[in-house]
């Protein structure tokens, strides 16, 4: 994170930025901007797609209030495979798009990819990421089961921050249309899922097979319901180091919504009280 005045997008590639457009002027100049800095970082890479001048600095985004505990998560996520566990409504989302944000600038020809499991999950938080943090939209792309695998490919060529259901990732890897060498960033939300044969065990078990050279942000509002339960999404998800963060954290209290719970008994009516009366009627014939 910076200190002193925030350090602007351009500014953080290196760029010019342009003049000052007028009222009302469409905003894609600033996205072409950008991409032309992208394309000066591909041209200076190293080997594996790192580029040592983005790499000297990771930008963190001070036109929000700034909250240091999810500064320090951010941080810790890009240094290892993390876990973040996290209260819901207070920041996964921000802490991601932070994350993926500098991975796409240190790595100009990489991917960067966002696991959700539903598909309004995927739209939720490709929108969210965008806005946090100003990746130009000709850059991403949402992927479900409604876009056809033929159109997957050339999106999977074409783009480089990706919004996607874990499904489709293993049946991309599996007919080998993903470019899983490219991969330098997976994000993977409610990653408590992750048990078992569930798709986000084996998309990173399938990736394993490609390469190494990917980070993993995994993030969860109740990681597990027993130890051995979180074990496992450790294990599946090569977690390297977990944060944890709950309400009753010093750093935490002051964001955290208070909650009212009222109780309201709502009668089952005259429907659904037949289905009870036949469910009780079935089970104790069963068990008589």
């Amino acid at each position: 994170m910076r200190g002193g005045r925030q350090r602007t997008l351009f500014q953080a590639w290196g760029a010019r930025a342009p003049p000052r457009a007028p009222a009302g002027a469409d905003e894609d100049e600033d996205d072409a901007v950008l991409l032309a800095a992208a394309h000066e970082a591909e041209a200076g890479a190293e080997a594996g797609g790192f580029c040592r001048v983005s790499g000297a600095l990771w930008i963190y985004p001070t036109n929000l209030p700034v909250r240091g505990y999810q500064a320090r998560l951010a941080r810790a996520a890009l240094e290892a495979n993390t876990l973040v566990v996290l209260p819901t409504g207070l920041g996964k989302t921000f802490v991601a798009a932070v994350v993926m944000y500098n991975f796409y600038r240190w790595f100009p020809s990489g991917k960067v990819l966002f696991l959700a499991p539903t598909k309004p999950l995927v739209a939720q938080q490709m929108e969210a990421c965008a806005r946090l943090m100003g990746l130009p939209r000709s850059h991403m792309a949402e992927m479900t089961g409604g876009t056809q695998v033929p159109n997957r490919k050339e999106i999977w060529d074409s783009k480089r921050v990706f919004f996607l259901t874990p499904q489709i990732m293993v049946n991309d890897l599996s007919r080998g249309i993903c470019p899983a060498g490219e991969i330098k960033c997976l994000v993977i939300d409610e990653a408590h899922r992750a048990l078992g044969n569930y798709a986000y065990c084996q998309v990173v078990k399938e990736l394993k097979k490609y390469t190494n050279q990917f980070r993993v942000l995994a993030l969860s509002a109740t990681p597990g319901s027993d130890t051995k339960a979180v074990q496992q999404v450790i294990s599946n998800l090569l977690i390297a180091q977990i944060e944890i963060c709950s309400e009753d954290s010093p750093d935490i209290r002051p964001y955290s919504h208070v909650r009212q719970m009222e109780k309201i008994v709502v009668p089952l009516g005259e429907e659904l009280a037949e289905f009870q009366s036949a469910y009780i009627r079935v089970s104790w014939q069963f068990h008589y």
